[in-house]
Protein backbone atom coordinates (compact mmCIF):
# COMPACT_ATOMS: atom_id res chain seq x y z
CA UNK A 1 0.00 0.00 0.00
CA UNK A 2 2.83 2.41 0.83
CA UNK A 3 4.59 1.63 -2.47
CA UNK A 4 1.44 2.55 -4.43
CA UNK A 5 1.17 5.93 -2.68
CA UNK A 6 4.77 6.72 -3.57
CA UNK A 7 4.18 5.76 -7.22
CA UNK A 8 1.16 8.07 -7.81
CA UNK A 9 2.90 11.36 -6.88
CA UNK A 10 5.87 10.44 -9.07
CA UNK A 11 3.51 10.18 -12.07
CA UNK A 12 2.02 13.63 -11.46
CA UNK A 13 5.49 15.08 -10.98
CA UNK A 14 6.51 13.75 -14.43
CA UNK A 15 3.35 15.16 -16.03
CA UNK A 16 4.02 18.57 -14.51
CA UNK A 17 7.61 18.62 -15.78
CA UNK A 18 6.45 17.63 -19.29
CA UNK A 19 3.82 20.42 -19.30
CA UNK A 20 6.39 22.96 -18.17
CA UNK A 21 8.76 21.93 -21.00
CA UNK A 22 5.96 22.22 -23.56
CA UNK A 23 5.16 25.75 -22.40
CA UNK A 24 8.81 26.73 -22.68
CA UNK A 25 9.01 25.38 -26.26
CA UNK A 26 5.78 27.13 -27.36
CA UNK A 27 6.97 30.39 -25.81
CA UNK A 28 10.26 30.22 -27.67
CA UNK A 29 8.47 29.58 -30.97
CA UNK A 30 6.13 32.53 -30.39
CA UNK A 31 8.97 34.90 -29.60
CA UNK A 32 10.96 33.87 -32.70
CA UNK A 33 8.03 34.50 -35.07
CA UNK A 34 8.19 37.91 -36.88
CA UNK A 35 5.75 40.39 -35.53
CA UNK A 36 2.73 41.08 -37.69
CA UNK A 37 3.06 44.29 -39.72
CA UNK A 38 0.52 46.85 -38.72
CA UNK A 39 -1.34 48.84 -41.34
CA UNK A 40 0.67 51.95 -42.30
CA UNK A 41 -0.44 55.29 -41.02
CA UNK A 42 -0.96 58.17 -43.42
CA UNK A 43 2.43 59.55 -42.40
CA UNK A 44 4.38 56.33 -43.05
CA UNK A 45 2.54 55.74 -46.30
CA UNK A 46 3.45 59.21 -47.51
CA UNK A 47 7.07 58.63 -46.51
CA UNK A 48 7.18 55.38 -48.49
CA UNK A 49 5.73 57.12 -51.53
CA UNK A 50 8.38 59.85 -51.36
CA UNK A 51 11.14 57.26 -51.14
CA UNK A 52 9.78 55.46 -54.18
CA UNK A 53 9.72 58.69 -56.15
CA UNK A 54 13.26 59.80 -55.34
CA UNK A 55 15.26 56.59 -55.03
CA UNK A 56 18.15 56.45 -57.47
CA UNK A 57 17.35 59.71 -59.22
CA UNK A 58 18.34 63.32 -59.02
CA UNK A 59 14.86 64.61 -59.86
CA UNK A 60 11.74 62.76 -58.70
CA UNK A 61 9.76 60.76 -61.22
CA UNK A 62 6.21 60.00 -60.16
CA UNK A 63 5.36 56.38 -60.90
CA UNK A 64 1.86 55.32 -61.92
CA UNK A 65 1.33 51.56 -61.92
CA UNK A 66 -1.89 51.88 -63.93
CA UNK A 67 -0.27 54.07 -66.59
CA UNK A 68 3.48 53.52 -66.99
CA UNK A 69 3.53 56.34 -69.57
CA UNK A 70 1.61 58.80 -67.41
CA UNK A 71 3.77 61.77 -68.48
CA UNK A 72 2.57 61.38 -72.07
CA UNK A 73 -0.66 62.83 -73.41
CA UNK A 74 -3.21 60.13 -74.19
CA UNK A 75 -3.26 60.95 -77.91
CA UNK A 76 0.52 60.95 -78.33
CA UNK A 77 1.39 58.69 -81.31
CA UNK A 78 4.27 57.04 -79.43
CA UNK A 79 2.10 56.20 -76.44
CA UNK A 80 -0.59 54.59 -78.60
CA UNK A 81 1.74 52.72 -80.90
CA UNK A 82 4.32 51.64 -78.34
CA UNK A 83 1.73 50.26 -75.91
CA UNK A 84 -0.02 48.37 -78.72
CA UNK A 85 3.32 47.08 -79.93
CA UNK A 86 4.50 45.90 -76.50
CA UNK A 87 1.18 44.20 -75.77
CA UNK A 88 1.38 42.34 -79.08
CA UNK A 89 5.00 41.20 -78.91
CA UNK A 90 4.76 40.05 -75.28
CA UNK A 91 1.56 37.99 -75.86
CA UNK A 92 2.54 34.37 -76.50
CA UNK A 93 -0.71 33.79 -78.40
CA UNK A 94 -0.04 36.72 -80.76
CA UNK A 95 1.47 36.17 -84.24
CA UNK A 96 3.77 39.11 -83.38
CA UNK A 97 5.14 37.48 -80.23
CA UNK A 98 8.87 38.05 -79.73
CA UNK A 99 10.82 35.87 -77.28
CA UNK A 100 12.36 37.89 -74.46
CA UNK A 101 15.90 37.15 -75.66
CA UNK A 102 15.15 38.93 -78.96
CA UNK A 103 13.51 42.04 -77.48
CA UNK A 104 16.35 44.47 -78.14
CA UNK A 105 15.72 48.23 -78.02
CA UNK A 106 18.38 50.81 -78.90
CA UNK A 107 18.36 54.45 -77.78
CA UNK A 108 20.39 57.41 -78.88
CA UNK A 109 21.23 59.59 -75.86
CA UNK A 110 21.78 63.31 -76.57
CA UNK A 111 18.48 64.84 -77.67
CA UNK A 112 16.67 61.52 -77.24
CA UNK A 113 17.03 60.84 -73.52
CA UNK A 114 18.79 63.94 -72.23
CA UNK A 115 19.06 67.64 -73.03
CA UNK A 116 21.14 67.96 -76.18
CA UNK A 117 22.26 71.56 -76.52
CA UNK A 118 22.80 73.65 -73.41
CA UNK A 119 24.71 75.17 -75.00
CA UNK A 120 26.06 71.99 -76.62
CA UNK A 121 26.37 68.25 -76.16
CA UNK A 122 27.29 66.97 -72.69
CA UNK A 123 30.65 65.67 -73.95
CA UNK A 124 31.43 68.93 -75.80
CA UNK A 125 30.82 70.98 -72.67
CA UNK A 126 32.90 68.49 -70.66
CA UNK A 127 35.88 69.04 -72.98
CA UNK A 128 35.53 72.84 -72.77
CA UNK A 129 35.54 72.54 -68.97
CA UNK A 130 38.59 70.29 -68.97
CA UNK A 131 40.62 72.38 -71.41
CA UNK A 132 39.60 75.99 -70.71
CA UNK A 133 38.24 75.98 -67.14
CA UNK A 134 40.03 73.29 -65.12
CA UNK A 135 42.97 74.97 -63.29
CA UNK A 136 44.54 71.59 -62.59
CA UNK A 137 44.97 70.65 -66.25
CA UNK A 138 47.43 72.09 -68.75
CA UNK A 139 45.94 71.63 -72.21
CA UNK A 140 47.79 71.19 -75.48
CA UNK A 141 47.49 73.68 -78.34
CA UNK A 142 45.37 71.19 -80.28
CA UNK A 143 42.97 70.68 -77.37
CA UNK A 144 42.61 74.44 -76.90
CA UNK A 145 41.92 74.92 -80.61
CA UNK A 146 39.18 72.28 -80.53
CA UNK A 147 37.65 73.70 -77.33
CA UNK A 148 37.56 77.19 -78.85
CA UNK A 149 35.79 75.84 -81.92
CA UNK A 150 33.11 74.49 -79.59
CA UNK A 151 32.81 77.85 -77.85
CA UNK A 152 32.55 79.60 -81.23
CA UNK A 153 29.84 77.14 -82.25
CA UNK A 154 27.99 77.82 -79.00
CA UNK A 155 28.15 81.59 -79.30
CA UNK A 156 27.94 82.16 -83.05
CA UNK A 157 26.50 78.97 -84.52
CA UNK A 158 29.64 78.37 -86.60
CA UNK A 159 29.68 74.93 -88.20
CA UNK A 160 32.85 72.86 -88.25
CA UNK A 161 32.51 69.66 -90.28
CA UNK A 162 35.68 68.26 -88.73
CA UNK A 163 34.59 68.91 -85.14
CA UNK A 164 33.05 65.51 -84.27
CA UNK A 165 36.30 63.65 -85.00
CA UNK A 166 38.56 66.39 -83.62
CA UNK A 167 36.51 66.44 -80.44
CA UNK A 168 36.99 62.69 -80.03
CA UNK A 169 40.74 63.11 -80.51
CA UNK A 170 40.88 65.96 -78.00
CA UNK A 171 38.90 64.00 -75.38
CA UNK A 172 41.26 61.04 -75.78
CA UNK A 173 44.36 63.18 -75.29
CA UNK A 174 42.94 65.47 -72.59
CA UNK A 175 42.20 62.54 -70.27
CA UNK A 176 45.17 60.35 -71.22
CA UNK A 177 46.64 58.45 -68.28
CA UNK A 178 43.54 58.49 -66.06
CA UNK A 179 42.24 55.18 -64.79
CA UNK A 180 38.68 54.32 -65.74
CA UNK A 181 37.46 55.04 -62.19
CA UNK A 182 39.28 58.38 -62.14
CA UNK A 183 37.62 59.29 -65.42
CA UNK A 184 34.20 58.28 -64.09
CA UNK A 185 34.80 60.42 -60.99
CA UNK A 186 35.65 63.40 -63.19
CA UNK A 187 32.43 62.95 -65.18
CA UNK A 188 30.45 62.54 -61.94
CA UNK A 189 31.74 65.87 -60.63
CA UNK A 190 31.00 67.65 -63.91
CA UNK A 191 27.47 66.17 -63.88
CA UNK A 192 26.86 68.07 -60.64
CA UNK A 193 27.38 71.45 -62.34
CA UNK A 194 24.34 73.62 -63.04
CA UNK A 195 22.60 73.64 -66.40
CA UNK A 196 23.14 77.22 -67.64
CA UNK A 197 19.70 77.69 -69.26
CA UNK A 198 17.69 76.08 -66.46
CA UNK A 199 16.93 76.77 -62.85
CA UNK A 200 16.75 73.83 -60.46
CA UNK A 201 18.63 71.24 -62.54
CA UNK A 202 22.14 69.81 -62.70
CA UNK A 203 23.69 68.51 -65.91
CA UNK A 204 23.43 64.95 -64.70
CA UNK A 205 19.71 65.40 -64.02
CA UNK A 206 18.80 66.66 -67.50
CA UNK A 207 16.96 63.50 -68.53
CA UNK A 208 13.64 63.80 -70.36
CA UNK A 209 11.25 62.33 -67.80
CA UNK A 210 8.74 60.98 -70.38
CA UNK A 211 11.57 59.13 -72.12
CA UNK A 212 12.78 57.77 -68.80
CA UNK A 213 9.31 56.24 -68.51
CA UNK A 214 9.67 54.66 -71.97
CA UNK A 215 12.95 52.99 -70.99
CA UNK A 216 11.52 51.72 -67.70
CA UNK A 217 8.34 50.51 -69.43
CA UNK A 218 10.40 48.46 -71.87
CA UNK A 219 12.62 47.08 -69.12
CA UNK A 220 9.51 46.01 -67.19
CA UNK A 221 8.44 44.05 -70.28
CA UNK A 222 11.75 42.20 -70.60
CA UNK A 223 13.33 44.34 -73.30
CA UNK A 224 17.11 44.51 -73.38
CA UNK A 225 17.79 48.25 -73.58
CA UNK A 226 21.03 49.61 -75.04
CA UNK A 227 22.32 53.18 -75.13
CA UNK A 228 24.01 53.81 -78.51
CA UNK A 229 25.62 57.23 -78.52
CA UNK A 230 28.06 59.26 -80.58
CA UNK A 231 29.49 60.37 -77.24
CA UNK A 232 32.60 58.63 -75.91
CA UNK A 233 31.41 55.44 -74.24
CA UNK A 234 33.39 56.09 -71.05
CA UNK A 235 31.82 59.55 -70.73
CA UNK A 236 28.40 57.95 -71.18
CA UNK A 237 29.20 55.28 -68.61
CA UNK A 238 30.28 58.01 -66.22
CA UNK A 239 27.02 59.88 -66.79
CA UNK A 240 24.84 56.80 -66.35
CA UNK A 241 26.71 55.66 -63.23
CA UNK A 242 26.25 59.07 -61.61
CA UNK A 243 24.03 59.20 -58.53
CA UNK A 244 21.93 61.77 -60.40
CA UNK A 245 20.93 59.38 -63.20
CA UNK A 246 17.31 58.15 -62.89
CA UNK A 247 17.89 55.04 -65.03
CA UNK A 248 19.35 51.66 -64.18
CA UNK A 249 21.38 50.67 -67.25
CA UNK A 250 24.16 48.08 -67.01
CA UNK A 251 27.44 49.63 -68.11
CA UNK A 252 27.96 46.93 -70.72
CA UNK A 253 24.71 48.13 -72.34
CA UNK A 254 26.20 51.58 -72.96
CA UNK A 255 27.85 51.76 -76.36
CA UNK A 256 29.61 54.80 -77.76
CA UNK A 257 32.62 56.26 -79.48
CA UNK A 258 35.88 54.59 -78.55
CA UNK A 259 39.32 55.61 -77.40
CA UNK A 260 42.28 53.38 -76.59
CA UNK A 261 43.00 51.76 -73.24
CA UNK A 262 46.49 50.59 -72.28
CA UNK A 263 48.31 49.15 -69.29
CA UNK A 264 49.58 51.80 -66.88
CA UNK A 265 53.15 50.52 -67.41
CA UNK A 266 52.82 49.89 -71.14
CA UNK A 267 54.26 53.22 -72.32
CA UNK A 268 54.82 53.05 -76.11
CA UNK A 269 54.84 49.28 -76.46
CA UNK A 270 52.42 47.78 -78.99
CA UNK A 271 49.66 45.67 -77.48
CA UNK A 272 50.86 42.64 -79.43
CA UNK A 273 54.28 42.97 -77.84
CA UNK A 274 53.16 43.74 -74.30
CA UNK A 275 51.75 41.58 -71.51
CA UNK A 276 49.52 43.24 -68.93
CA UNK A 277 50.92 42.54 -65.46
CA UNK A 278 49.22 41.94 -62.14
CA UNK A 279 50.54 45.16 -60.58
CA UNK A 280 49.07 47.69 -63.04
CA UNK A 281 45.74 49.15 -64.14
CA UNK A 282 44.09 49.98 -67.42
CA UNK A 283 44.35 53.69 -68.22
CA UNK A 284 43.13 55.88 -71.07
CA UNK A 285 45.62 55.55 -73.87
CA UNK A 286 45.18 58.92 -75.58
CA UNK A 287 44.21 57.58 -79.02
CA UNK A 288 40.80 58.17 -80.59
CA UNK A 289 39.49 55.08 -82.39
CA UNK A 290 35.96 55.53 -83.76
CA UNK A 291 33.02 57.95 -83.77
CA UNK A 292 29.75 56.06 -83.27
CA UNK A 293 27.46 57.97 -85.60
CA UNK A 294 25.32 56.96 -88.59
CA UNK A 295 26.38 53.60 -90.07
CA UNK A 296 28.85 53.05 -87.25
CA UNK A 297 25.90 52.66 -84.87
CA UNK A 298 24.78 49.58 -86.79
CA UNK A 299 28.32 48.26 -86.73
CA UNK A 300 28.75 48.62 -82.98
CA UNK A 301 25.31 47.11 -82.26
CA UNK A 302 26.11 44.01 -84.27
CA UNK A 303 29.63 43.78 -82.86
CA UNK A 304 28.59 43.99 -79.22
CA UNK A 305 24.92 42.98 -79.06
CA UNK A 306 25.07 40.44 -81.90
CA UNK A 307 21.34 40.87 -82.49
CA UNK A 308 19.29 43.13 -84.72
CA UNK A 309 17.10 45.53 -82.69
CA UNK A 310 13.32 45.54 -82.93
CA UNK A 311 12.92 49.07 -81.52
CA UNK A 312 14.97 52.20 -82.15
CA UNK A 313 14.72 55.69 -80.65
CA UNK A 314 16.58 58.74 -81.97
CA UNK A 315 16.30 62.45 -82.69
CA UNK A 316 18.52 63.26 -85.67
CA UNK A 317 19.63 62.06 -89.10
CA UNK A 318 22.64 60.54 -87.35
CA UNK A 319 20.20 57.98 -85.93
CA UNK A 320 18.50 57.05 -89.22
CA UNK A 321 20.88 54.17 -89.90
CA UNK A 322 20.09 52.68 -86.48
CA UNK A 323 16.35 53.20 -87.09
CA UNK A 324 16.53 51.50 -90.48
CA UNK A 325 18.54 48.64 -89.00
CA UNK A 326 15.66 47.97 -86.59
CA UNK A 327 12.96 48.40 -89.24
CA UNK A 328 14.70 45.94 -91.55
CA UNK A 329 14.63 43.17 -88.95
CA UNK A 330 13.61 40.11 -91.03
CA UNK A 331 12.32 38.02 -88.14
CA UNK A 332 10.23 40.26 -85.93
CA UNK A 333 7.81 43.17 -86.01
CA UNK A 334 9.72 46.39 -85.40
CA UNK A 335 9.29 50.15 -84.99
CA UNK A 336 11.35 53.35 -84.88
CA UNK A 337 10.66 56.67 -83.14
CA UNK A 338 12.21 60.12 -83.65
CA UNK A 339 11.97 63.10 -81.29
CA UNK A 340 11.10 66.51 -82.73
CA UNK A 341 12.60 69.42 -80.75
CA UNK A 342 9.57 71.72 -81.06
CA UNK A 343 9.18 73.01 -77.48
CA UNK A 344 10.53 76.55 -77.02
CA UNK A 345 8.76 77.29 -73.73
CA UNK A 346 10.09 74.45 -71.57
CA UNK A 347 13.16 73.52 -73.65
CA UNK A 348 15.61 75.20 -76.05
CA UNK A 349 13.76 73.83 -79.07
CA UNK A 350 14.31 74.48 -82.76
CA UNK A 351 10.94 74.56 -84.57
CA UNK A 352 12.38 74.57 -88.11
CA UNK A 353 14.52 71.54 -87.34
CA UNK A 354 11.48 69.86 -85.77
CA UNK A 355 9.37 70.39 -88.91
CA UNK A 356 12.14 68.93 -91.05
CA UNK A 357 12.25 65.90 -88.78
CA UNK A 358 8.47 65.40 -89.04
CA UNK A 359 8.74 65.36 -92.84
CA UNK A 360 11.55 62.81 -92.64
CA UNK A 361 9.52 60.66 -90.27
CA UNK A 362 6.67 60.60 -92.76
CA UNK A 363 9.05 59.78 -95.61
CA UNK A 364 10.93 56.96 -93.88
CA UNK A 365 8.21 55.45 -91.67
CA UNK A 366 9.39 56.64 -88.24
CA UNK A 367 6.91 57.63 -85.52
CA UNK A 368 7.38 61.33 -84.64
CA UNK A 369 7.44 62.55 -81.04
CA UNK A 370 6.41 66.13 -80.27
CA UNK A 371 8.10 67.37 -77.13
CA UNK A 372 5.62 70.25 -77.06
CA UNK A 373 2.36 68.34 -77.59
CA UNK A 374 3.09 64.80 -76.38
CA UNK A 375 4.71 65.47 -73.00
CA UNK A 376 2.93 66.80 -69.92
CA UNK A 377 6.36 67.65 -68.45
CA UNK A 378 9.95 67.50 -69.66
CA UNK A 379 12.17 67.59 -66.59
CA UNK A 380 9.66 67.31 -63.77
CA UNK A 381 8.60 69.74 -61.08
CA UNK A 382 11.02 72.33 -59.80
CA UNK A 383 12.82 72.92 -63.12
CA UNK A 384 12.39 76.20 -65.00
CA UNK A 385 13.70 76.99 -68.47
CA UNK A 386 15.19 80.49 -68.37
CA UNK A 387 15.02 81.02 -72.11
CA UNK A 388 17.63 81.83 -74.71
CA UNK A 389 17.34 85.62 -74.27
CA UNK A 390 18.01 85.47 -70.54
CA UNK A 391 20.90 83.06 -71.07
CA UNK A 392 22.55 85.41 -73.58
CA UNK A 393 21.99 88.40 -71.31
CA UNK A 394 23.72 86.64 -68.40
CA UNK A 395 26.64 85.64 -70.60
CA UNK A 396 27.18 89.20 -71.88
Amino acid sequence: MDDGKKFVPSIWRAVAIAALCACLVLGALFLSKPAATSAPTDETAAQATDETKTEGAGLSLVEDEEDPLSLWSDDAPLKKELVAYVEAVTDESSPDFIPAEDRVATFDVDGTLINETDPNYFDYTLLVHRVLEDPNYKASKFEKRVARKIVDQNENGTKYEELPVEHGQAVASAFEGLTIDEFYDYVHEFAKSDMPSYEGMKRGEAFYQPMVQVVQYLQANDFDVYMVSGTDRLIMRGLFSSELCPLDIPLDHILGSDESLVGSNQENADGLDYTFSQDEELVLGGEFLMKTLKENKCYIIQREVAKQPVLSFGNSSGDFAMDNYALSNPDHRSAAFQLCCDDVDRENGKPEKAEEMRAQCEEFGYVPVSMKDDWTTIYGEGVTYLGAEEELAEAA
